[in-house]
């Protein structure tokens, strides 16, 4: 069984992933040019998410959108399992939202371009005071009324076991005096581990915790606000 599920990941499903990429990131894109908003192109993000979890067999619950008041922004942070948690959020986050991405990225052809016309972030890492110039013309976006969604570990976890969390989605919350909001997934990593092509049909739920307010906080708080963020999604997981 666990090879005619990997040759059907291999032959049907990925091929499938691959076409429905390509036909939503030309429809995306093309759509770009008459809407700057990036409204269209994160409904174009949604149809690709919901064929890709639909093709796959993957069934999500959400719980806790009574924690996300929809009238205002804010700064959402979640584990990071799998490839799959990004279609995830993009269907059950129940706002508009944006991301912070590699600054190397937006140079890239087809996808900078997408990203730029989409209107994502970029962030520059490539000194403290270049990263801290990022997250400030982030929070004035935020401010204007846009959402993000961060992964603060940075990268996917390899062991399944949820890493440190990173400060910038504090920062960028404090800055902004938007809320702070936990996210948990879990069952991502069981549908399609790190590295792997072997995609699975399985359950995921995805939980919403309360927001963490920043209002009167400074950056100097940045650490402790992250590690109650972090401490909340750990708690949701359970």
């Amino acid at each position: 069984m666990e090879i005619l599920s990997f040759l059907r990941a291999l032959f049907i499903i990925d091929p499938l992933i691959y076409l429905y990429t390509f036909a939503c990131g030309a429809v995306s894109f093309a759509g770009s040019f008459f809407d700057s908003t990036g409204r269209f192109q994160h409904g174009c993000a949604r149809v690709w998410s919901k064929l890709i979890l639909g093709t796959s067999g993957i069934r999500v619950t959400a719980l806790g959108l009574e924690n996300v008041d929809t009238s205002k922004p804010h700064v959402f942070c979640s584990n990071h399992l799998s490839l799959m948690d990004t279609p995830v959020v993009l269907i059950h986050v129940p706002v508009q939202f944006r991301i912070m991405a590699k600054k190397g990225l937006f140079g890239l052809p087809f996808l900078g371009w997408w990203l730029k016309r989409s209107g994502h972030m970029p962030v520059d890492r490539s000194s403290p005071k270049a990263a801290m110039h990022s997250l400030q013309i982030a929070a004035a976006r935020v401010r204007e009324g846009a959402s993000v969604v961060f992964f603060p570990e940075g990268t996917r976890s390899r062991s399944g076991v949820t890493g440190e969390f990173k400060r910038g989605a504090a920062l960028l919350a404090i800055q902004a005096g938007v809320p702070l909001l936990p996210v948990a997934i879990k069952g991502t990593r069981e549908c399609l581990q790190p590295d792997s092509l072997h995609v699975r049909p399985g359950r995921v739920t995805v939980r919403f915790g309360r927001p963490i307010p920043t209002s009167g906080l400074t950056h100097r708080d940045a650490g402790r606000l992250i590690e109650e963020t972090r401490n909340a999604v750990l708690e949701m997981m359970k």
